[in-house]
C-alpha cells in the first residue's frame, strides 16, 4: 500500500478524502458520502479532517498519465 498523500487532480476542497481513497483502493466520491454521513454522527471529524488537510502531504507529481515533471 502507498502512503497517504492529497493528490493534485481529483480535489474538491483539501483532497482528503481523495486521498485516503486512493490509499484504501475506494472511489474519491465514496469516500466523501462516507464523511459526510459520518459529519451527522457526534465526533469530531470535521476536525480530523481539517488536521490532515494540514499535515498530510501533497502528492509529488500527478498520477495521470503518467506525469514526471520532465519536459520531454
Amino acid at each position: 500500500m502507498s502512503a497517504i498523500a492529497r493528490p493534485r487532480d481529483g480535489r474538491m476542497i483539501g483532497g482528503v478524502c481523495a486521498g485516503l481513497a486512493r490509499r484504501f483502493g475506494m472511489k474519491a466520491k465514496t469516500m466523501r458520502i462516507i464523511f459526510v454521513v459520518s459529519c451527522l454522527l457526534p465526533g469530531p471529524q470535521f476536525l480530523i479532517y481539517l488536521a490532515l488537510w494540514l499535515l498530510l502531504p501533497n502528492e509529488k507529481y500527478g498520477t495521470a498519465g503518467g506525469a514526471t515533471g520532465a519536459a520531454w
